[in-house]
């Protein structure tokens, strides 16, 4: 596979069932201290939760504040994997190193999700506009398949989405990689190994519900879990990390 960013570490090639042993690597990071996880996660989901009820706008906060937080798991889930202690503060280690740059690939999903909801929705408007200028009959077939070509394209683009967000906090966080960059290293990757990430995504699938049963009590687990899943699969995909930067200790 060709590299657009020779600063960044080649993407190797993975196994299809590469996914199970990321989620097995989570599990047993949580497994080392699953109470301070636990507590990481609970404050994880109600930070999201929070800036998700800001009126109007919360929904676009979350977003950008994903990835800053994701940031922050995977340097908790470092600490773990080097049989460090899990630290509870960890969670905002994404705010001490290159929080510019994390805040940058969040407004850089946002901006993707916009263009995602607007290209799916142009779709689905023109097919109906077009159905309603040729006839009432035309219409509702035209929206019906307009509709259904729009779900599609905006699941296609969500998913591409997606990929460009999974490598790249660690790449920020391990690599300081620029934020762009970031993300289309990351959806390269994720491209050059697309068998394991239709894998993973119906594992995450199942889990996700699975974490919802128990009035969604699950998620202090399944978080936990997917943070331990990312950080084995940066270490599989592009190989052993170099060593972190100091944090910045003003913030």
């Amino acid at each position: 596979m060709t590299d657009t960013h020779p600063d960044l570490p080649p993407a190797h090639a993975l196994r299809p069932s590469a996914c199970l042993s990321w989620l097995a690597h989570g599990w047993r990071l949580f497994l080392r201290d699953p109470a301070r996880w636990a507590v990481i996660a609970l404050i994880f989901v109600l930070i999201l939760a929070a800036l998700g009820f800001v009126p109007l706008v919360g929904w676009a906060f979350s977003l950008v504040g994903l990835p800053v937080l994701t940031a922050g798991l995977l340097m908790v889930a470092d600490d773990a994997a080097a049989g460090r202690a899990v630290r509870i503060d960890g969670l905002f280690d994404g705010l001490r190193r290159d929080a510019g740059k994390h805040v940058m690939v969040g407004i850089c999903y946002l901006v993707g999700g916009l263009l995602s909801a607007f290209i799916a929705a142009a779709i689905g408007g023109s097919a109906a506009l077009t159905g309603a200028l040729i006839g009432p009959l035309a219409a509702a077939g035209l929206t019906a398949g307009g509709v259904m070509i729009a779900s599609i394209v905006f699941m296609a683009l969500w998913i591409g989405l997606m990929m460009a967000l999974w490598y790249a906090p660690a790449l920020v966080v391990f690599h300081q990689a620029e934020p762009v960059a970031a993300l289309r290293h990351s959806a390269r990757a994720c491209l050059h190994n697309l068998p394991v990430f239709f894998v993973l995504a119906l594992c995450l699938y199942v889990l996700g519900w699975l974490a919802m049963l128990p009035a969604g009590l699950g998620m202090l687990v399944l978080v936990p879990v997917v943070a331990g899943a990312q950080h084995a699969a940066y270490l599989e995909t592009f190989g052993n990390r170099p060593a972190l930067p100091p944090p910045n200790e003003s913030v």
